[in-house]
């Protein structure tokens, strides 16, 4: 692994371990070079994963990417994080046993969405805002107002 801060190539596994949701290893490394320590996660990837974008575009599919907006959705919301990544991880478990390898972005934001609605319902409106490109207040009335009607 290479150090990040000076790039030596060689760097010292000082301790692993298991997260806690034993989804990941966790590594902590330390570079000989220059004595800096970092931390590096390794998972289990099941099979390598494109996302088909609505342009037709492809691009890898990137787990920290989707945790992001997930993140950005739920900031300053109550949702501890490890919730969030138990989530993240569930959601690219789904991905990867679903057979395809070619996923088509919607079905992700669509999957984001739903889990993003039984987290946290002001995380689930501010990502349908985004996702759903809403351009005007007349766009979150209708989407709330449907909300509403949803559950009775």
């Amino acid at each position: 692994m290479r150090c990040p801060f000076c790039g030596n190539e060689d760097t010292q596994v000082k301790d692993s371990r298991p997260t806690e949701d034993n989804s990941a290893i966790r590594r902590r490394r330390q570079c000989p070079n220059c004595g800096a320590r970092f931390t590096t996660f390794e998972r289990v990837q099941l099979r390598e994963l494109t996302v088909v974008k609505g342009t037709g575009q492809r691009e890898p599919f990137d787990r920290d990417k989707l945790l992001r907006s997930m993140m950005i959705a739920l900031r300053k919301r109550p949702v501890d994080a490890e919730r969030t990544e138990r989530v993240v991880n569930g959601l690219v478990r789904r991905l990867e046993s679903s057979g395809e390898s070619e996923i088509p972005s919607k079905l992700i934001g669509e999957m984001v969405m739903d889990a993003l609605a039984s987290l946290d319902p002001v995380a689930y409106v501010r990502f349908a805002s985004v996702y759903r490109n809403f351009r005007e207040a007349r766009d979150f009335e209708e989407f709330v107002g449907k909300l509403g009607t949803d559950g009775d």
